[in-house]
């Protein structure tokens, strides 16, 4: 059965296709990383009604087409139901039934009600794609419902004294302990509706009917006018080419629904994205990061709000329970019931703080903002601090990981399941691992701080030492990890025992993007990446065909993840490799077209000859902020666009004739340097001028 998605900030609704919930282990209304409603089933006498047709209509709203049952004596389409939603700090069900026929019509409507306050990990574990069903904790039992006859509500309440959930009726009708049914009889053409408003409360404070209802108004108006102002403030595209256009279109909408609202407590200044639907609408620092770094074209706000969120919850104390050390960037934040019973920040991550680096300093020099720069100066002292003290398990030089808290992830590059980390032969590494691409971020990110250390901060004895470092890493990078088998290639990682993990990946094209590759390698890192063991015909593949872990279908050993591709053609721009990096945006492009022009997180590795159009990996989300962020990023790379910093301007640096399949482009109101940059593709040739 299809599943649907609905959000706002961090709450949202996953449902079926009919707007039921319950009808699969993972659906509930979200909030606070707690499920706050696992059950809401619309029956018409007792039966489920049948589908017309159902979707969003924008990411915080949907509608669903409904039509009668054969039940209880009523006719074939006799009755259409139409049920609208729509998610804010809460959840409104507005339905509407209507008698199409000639002839009076009588039935039960019917509503059942339930919720478990699961923690959302603990729902996770029943998700196929990054759970274990067969092995999770059974679910808590759904509470029943206490009807409240004097205000027309529901409320349940979480046993563990967490919070409540509120459901408030617009009509009145009979309980039965379930939830609420009417009598419904209508004349020909008659229509009769009923309002749900659900409002889940963390704090268990009830609110009054009347609160709700305004709030609720309130609510709608608060998210359309913040969409409204987020689509005006991001740049306008026209574009011939159509997939270009309608990805980017795309991006710009998921990236407004993956933006999550901050409750002004100690992490909340400011908006920020989340990095995916279902379980992951909260700030996770690689994602967060690298979806700010895809999406400086739309200025830099989002990247400041990360910037400043994550050194607030940047650890301070070395704390095994959490993988934590100080000056670690956080990989994952959680709230109310999930922060009780799993964790509230979780530091399992050992490319976020190099990360971290990389973005102030792109931020930098997309804006000149040296007040930005020297108030985070402290944040990123310590995560030079930590990248030498404590990335560095055994002083060898190379940054590596090892979990220390049974709970934590046993993987914590990007490539984060527990498979991911194989030899040649398909055999698993073991840990500490040091993985190549974060070599190569470590190396960007002392080159770039050195940059910052000696314009910015005026310290020049850290500049200096800075780049000393990074050419010693990159000369000491070459000889570790270089394999000369199979034309040449940098090895996956290093082992716990130093020896290369030596699969042939995706992550070269990461050393791409970072700069740690010498020149006379980069012809063969660049013929490994477009060959036909990596490249698939729709992107380049996770993991070569030539590898014994190859599985098109494996979540990190073999399908294709749009943003790894975006990053690789970042890197093929930054070495002047344009034919490969636009071959890469063609693709990608070209792919997303397929997936109605929003980009999974990731689909299958399986070769374009075999298939005519890229295949889905069946539990990919969607939307996911590095997927959404891809496009975006695509887009400035096909431009050449980049930021002088010295001059102030914005540049290009594509070929001098782009490839004709790019069709004319006109992108107004790009920002940089407080001023706003029109960029025009005509005729192959790219011209940007301050507008």
């Amino acid at each position: 059965m299809t599943q649907l998605t609905i959000l706002e900030g961090s709450t949202f609704c996953i449902c079926d296709e009919l707007g039921d919930v319950g009808s699969a282990e993972t659906h509930g209304l979200f909030a606070q990383d707690t499920r706050f409603l696992s059950h809401l089933k619309l029956t018409i006498n007792s039966a489920r009604p049948l589908l017309l047709s159902s979707g969003k209509v924008e990411y915080f709203s949907a509608a669903f087409f409904l039509r009668n049952p054969l039940a209880g004596g009523l006719k074939q389409d006799v009755v259409s139901i139409k049920r609208e939603r729509f998610v804010g700090e809460g959840m409104q069900d507005h339905i509407v039934v209507r008698n199409e026929s000639m002839e009076p019509v009588s039935f039960e409507l019917g509503l059942e009600v339930g919720a478990d306050f699961a923690d959302i990990m603990s729902v996770k574990e029943h998700d196929f794609s990054l759970g274990d069903p067969q092995r999770a904790r059974p679910l808590p039992d759904p509470v029943a419902p206490l009807y409240d006859d004097r205000n027309n509500q529901f409320v349940l309440v979480d046993p563990e004294g967490y919070g409540r959930t509120q459901l408030l009726l617009s009509r009145r009708g009979a309980t039965d302990g379930h939830g609420m049914s009417w009598q419904v009889e209508l004349a020909p053409r008659e229509t009769w509706d009923v309002r749900i408003d659900v409002v889940p409360s963390a704090d268990g404070e009830e609110s009054a009917p009347p609160v709700i209802e305004r709030r609720f108004g309130e609510e709608r108006n608060r998210v359309r006018d913040s969409l409204a102002a987020w689509q005006l403030r991001v740049p306008q595209l026209r574009a011939t080419w159509d997939n270009l256009e309608h990805s980017f279109e795309h991006s710009v909408a998921d990236l407004a629904a993956l933006r999550m609202r901050t409750d002004g407590a100690r992490v909340g200044i400011g908006r920020l994205p989340a990095a995916g639907m279902p379980w992951f609408m909260t700030v996770f620092g690689r994602d967060t990061l690298i979806t700010c770094l895809q999406t400086l074209l739309f200025g830099p706000e989002l990247a400041r709000s990360a910037l400043e969120v994550l050194a607030e919850l940047q650890a301070t104390e070395d704390d095994p329970t959490r993988d934590a050390e100080p000056g670690k960037i956080v990989h994952e934040l959680r709230r109310g019931k999930a922060a009780r019973t799993w964790f509230d920040r979780y530091y399992g991550t050992v490319d976020a703080t190099p990360l971290y680096l990389v973005l102030l300093s792109e931020v930098w020099r997309w804006t000149d903002d040296t007040l930005l720069a020297r108030q985070l100066k402290e944040p990123a002292l310590a995560a030079l601090r930590w990248i030498d003290e404590f990335g560095d398990r055994d002083g060898d030089g190379f940054v590596e990981y090892q979990r220390r808290t049974e709970r934590g992830l046993e993987n914590q590059s990007w490539k984060d399941s527990g498979d991911s980390q194989r030899f040649h032969d398909g055999s698993i590494a073991r840990p500490p691992i040091a993985p190549a691409e974060v070599q190569g971020y470590v190396y960007d990110a002392k080159r770039r701080t050195a940059e910052i250390a000696r314009e910015v901060w005026r310290d020049a004895p850290l500049a200096e030492r800075l780049d000393r470092e990074a050419d010693e890493l990159r000369e000491r990078f070459d000889e570790a990890y270089w394999v000369e088998r199979r034309g040449g290639y940098y090895a996956l990682a290093l082992d716990g025992e130093k020896r290369r993990v030596d699969s042939l990946c995706s992550n070269l094209g990461h050393l791409l993007w970072s700069g740690i590759v010498p020149s006379p390698r980069v012809d063969a890192v660049v013929d490994r990446l477009m060959g036909d063991e990596l490249w698939s015909g729709w992107g380049v593949r996770t993991m070569s065909t030539g590898d014994a872990a190859y599985n098109p279908l494996s979540y990190h050993n073999g399908t294709v993840w749009p943003h790894d591709n975006s990053l690789i053609a970042w890197g093929l721009a930054r070495y002047a490799r344009w034919p490969e990096a636009q071959r890469i945006v063609r693709t990608m492009l070209a792919a997303a077209g397929h997936f109605e022009y929003e980009l999974p997180e990731v689909f299958a590795g399986l070769p374009r000859q075999e298939t005519s159009f890229p295949i889905a990996y069946p539990t990919a989300a969607r939307p996911q902020a590095w997927a959404a962020g891809t496009p975006v990023l695509l887009l400035q790379l096909l431009l050449g666009l980049q930021p002088d910093r010295r001059r102030q301007i914005l540049e290009t640096v594509a070929p001098l004739e782009l490839p004709s399949w790019a069709g004319d482009v006109r992108l107004t109101g790009v920002r940089a340097f407080d001023r706003s940059w029109d960029v025009r593709l005509v005729d192959g040739v790219v011209k940007v001028e301050a507008a």
